[in-house]
């Protein structure tokens, strides 16, 4: 799995991550009520361009090999996208989303402890 995006992204969905992928391999829960509401990428799709990390505002997404130890989990949560489709819908950009200061990146990063 190339690139993952981690739960820094959770109830902070950003989508300019979305319009940089070339392949359209970025996915978001049909269902978040599990408290999962935030994107993921398709590991059999993603063809590791690299495009989507630094479109990321909130700092979520890492390369597969560097994601922080408090957010290996989220390398799973990504896979079930291919494991579980009929969950997932394409997530789809929404250039309205308002970007979030260095203040708010910061006190994010301290939730989850990263």
């Amino acid at each position: 799995m190339p690139w993952v995006v981690t739960r820094l992204c959770r109830d902070n969905v950003d989508t300019a991550c979305v319009a940089e992928c070339p392949v359209d391999c970025f996915y978001i829960p049909k269902d978040t009520s599990n408290g999962r509401n935030q994107l993921v990428i398709s590991p059999s799709e993603c063809i590791d361009c690299g495009a989507c990390e630094p479109a990321c505002p909130w700092e979520a997404i890492f390369k597969d090999d560097s994601v922080p130890s408090r957010l290996a989990d989220d390398i799973a949560l990504n896979a079930e996208v291919d494991a579980r489709r009929d969950e997932f819908e394409q997530a789809q950009e929404n250039p309205d989303t308002p970007k979030p200061t260095a203040e708010e990146i910061q006190a994010n990063r301290a939730k989850w402890g990263v």
